[in-house]
Parts: C-alpha cells; sequence; structure tokens
C-alpha cells in the first residue's frame, strides 16, 4: 500500500443542512447520525483499510485545520492543506498533488468527499483496491458511479458508452456527464439504464492526473507547480496563499472529467449517500417510528405527525403536531421548520438570514 494515497476534500460549509451545520461547524464535522463519529472521522476510518495513515493528505479551508487534527489525531499538521479561500474542487486536487508529486512520483490517489455515507464498508474496500488496480494498469482517470435508485434532480449523472465490454465487467468507459439534471431529463436517466450517478469519488495514478491538468487547465497546473519547490520550506505559507489568490473558481468535473478522452466510471454498489439535503438524511436514517419520522437528537412528543425529520438539542424536549414531510431542526441559536418539498430554499434562507441579522446564526 506504499504508492495508495487518499485525499479527503473537507473544505466544505454544508449550507443546505442549516442550521445545524454552522460556518465555525460544517457538516463533515458533525455526528449527524448519532454514532459517536463526526462524518470525517468514519471516512478516515473507511479509507485506513487501503491507504496507510501516513499517505492521507486532509485539504480543507484555513479555519478548521484545528478541528481536523481534533478529530484525527493520527495526522501529522502538514498532512493537513489549508486552503485560504475556496475555489472550488480542482484547485483542491491541484494543491494535493503538489505534495504527493513531491513524495511519490509512482502514487495510486483516490480522492473523495469527507461527508458522504458509505453503508457496506467491506464492499467499499472491495471497490477501492479494485479501482487502485485498474488505475495502475491503465492511464485512466476514474470516477465511481452508482446506479440510480429514483429520478434524483440533486446528483450529477454519467452516461456510459455502447462498447463491447461485457456486462459484468465494472470498468465503463464515460460518453457524458450531466450536472443536477430537470425533474424530467432525471426520469429519462433513470428509465434508459444508461447513466449512473456520479458519487464525486475520483481515482487516478499522479502521471494521468498531472497531464490532464497541463492538457485542460494548464494555468492551474502551472499555479500550483511552483508549490514544488516552496513545500516544506518557511516560504510554503506565503506561496500556497499567492497561489490561490491568483487561482479560478473550477470543478474538476467542469475543468477536467467532462473533458478528458480516459475518462471511465466504476460501477460500484456499496450504500452510497452523499447526504447533500435534510431529505437525503432522512431516507438513510436506519430507524423511523411507526410513522415514519426519523428522529435524529431530542425528546419529542408527536402527535398526527409523519415522514418528519427532527433533529434537537437531545435535552430538549419537543411536543410537534400536525405536521407531515417536515424538517423540524433546533440548533443553538437557530431553528429551522420548513416543508421537505421546499428544502431547496434553504441557501436562499440562510442568505436573507445573513442580510438581515448578520452572520451569527450561520
Amino acid at each position: 500500500m506504499k504508492d495508495t494515497y487518499c485525499v479527503v476534500m473537507a473544505g466544505g460549509i454544508g449550507s443546505r443542512f442549516w442550521p445545524l451545520s454552522r460556518n465555525a461547524a460544517p457538516k463533515q464535522f458533525l455526528d449527524m447520525f448519532g454514532t459517536g463519529k463526526s462524518l470525517l472521522r468514519q471516512t478516515f476510518e473507511r479509507f485506513t483499510a487501503v491507504c496507510p495513515v501516513e499517505n492521507f493528505l486532509i485539504v480543507t479551508s484555513s479555519q478548521y485545520t484545528s478541528t481536523v487534527l481534533k478529530q484525527l489525531p493520527e495526522l501529522k499538521p502538514a498532512q493537513v492543506l489549508a486552503e485560504p479561500y475556496r475555489r472550488n474542487t480542482a484547485p483542491c486536487i491541484a494543491f494535493a498533488n503538489a505534495y504527493i508529486r513531491n513524495k511519490n512520483r509512482n502514487a495510486k490517489i483516490v480522492v473523495t468527499p469527507a461527508d458522504h455515507l458509505i453503508t457496506n464498508d467491506a464492499e467499499f474496500v472491495k471497490s477501492i483496491s479494485s479501482g487502485f488496480n485498474f488505475v495502475q494498469l491503465h492511464d485512466t482517470l476514474l470516477t465511481l458511479g452508482i446506479k440510480p435508485l429514483r429520478p434524483e434532480t440533486g446528483y450529477g449523472y454519467i452516461q456510459i458508452t455502447d462498447d463491447e465490454q461485457p456486462d459484468d465487467n465494472p470498468f465503463k468507459k464515460v460518453k457524458t456527464f450531466t450536472e443536477k439534471p430537470t425533474r424530467e431529463l432525471a426520469t429519462v436517466f433513470y428509465e434508459s439504464g444508461e447513466f449512473y450517478w456520479n458519487s464525486g469519488i475520483f481515482m487516478w495514478s499522479i502521471k494521468s492526473i498531472d497531464t490532464a491538468f497541463e492538457t485542460f487547465l494548464p494555468e492551474i497546473q502551472s499555479l500550483f507547480r511552483g508549490l514544488d519547490t516552496t513545500i516544506g520550506t518557511p516560504e510554503e505559507e506565503t506561496s500556497v496563499l499567492e497561489t490561490y489568490s491568483q487561482c479560478n473558481n473550477i470543478s474538476i468535473d467542469y475543468g477536467i472529467m467532462e473533458k478528458a478522452s480516459n475518462v471511465y466510471v466504476q460501477t460500484v454498489n456499496f450504500g452510497w449517500s452523499d447526504l447533500g439535503t435534510w431529505s437525503s438524511m432522512y431516507e438513510e436514517f436506519p430507524t423511523r417510528d411507526a410513522s415514519e419520522n426519523a428522529v435524529i437528537s431530542g425528546k419529542t412528543l408527536l402527535y398526527n405527525t409523519s415522514k418528519s425529520v427532527i433533529n434537537i438539542p437531545a435535552e430538549k424536549v419537543a411536543v410537534i403536531q400536525g405536521l407531515n414531510d417536515y424538517i423540524i431542526v433546533d440548533s443553538d441559536n437557530a431553528l429551522l421548520i420548513c416543508p421537505k418539498a421546499n428544502e431547496q430554499f434553504i441557501k436562499q434562507f440562510t442568505n436573507d438570514i445573513k442580510d438581515k441579522f448578520g452572520d451569527k446564526t450561520l
């Protein structure tokens, strides 16, 4: 495993999980299911089966570095890469590549978000191990794809090509990427059988991803190549700051994956959710009451209430009557009561709160 590296992207603010997820403590650092472990901690432990601890890199905002080290005490401070500004996933990955390239030119890399849910760890480890073997043998950019369970509009979709690969071969050539389609288009994708959900988990060799950056994002590659001579020196922090101040905001999907010709998808089945919304949290919650309510935390008395997700402080008592398909979240100094069907407005709610009340509730 000495050549396997894991890059964990942990810099998001999780605004769709407000008010539980806040700027000071986003969802990746929270225990969302009451397991006693944060999503970041669960992600780290899951990947230790395929990657040595010394080969982990956590890329996060500079304001969260101490939180990462507190939750992952096995790591050295140098393994936590602090982004001075948020610039999306392509710069995040280029940043990690600079450190990996400096250590191991034969590296095989898996890149993962910090806040996804995986329910079958054994199958997950099998899939990641198989993916590492594939990218070692082939000059490819690999993404992990999930067979759709419904016409979901919140996920990106990957279309596979019609080729001669047998059905039992999980590695398929990618034809197209589509980001968050309309309900009608998502239904077409779901019914066609040619599309998979884009998990946001990527695998490649350092050689393949460097070539892709040089081809499709040469400006970003050139900027982060400048870190090659400053990593581990007193100039490193200043160099990172200068690099990010000049860097465009662009995703790896848009910048590279949608344009490269050597992109493959590995079809996997290990129980995945990106936990992007309260509704997805509700769908994955393991236990619900007789009225299909998911009570994550709190002491509750529910009357004529069904199919709702409820998260209130453990010591608080809540009496809820007459709510169906609702989100009820009470956290610190903020309370959210919203129909699940309208949760796409939560980002707008937080913008309005900032305008009217300032940042203290965000």
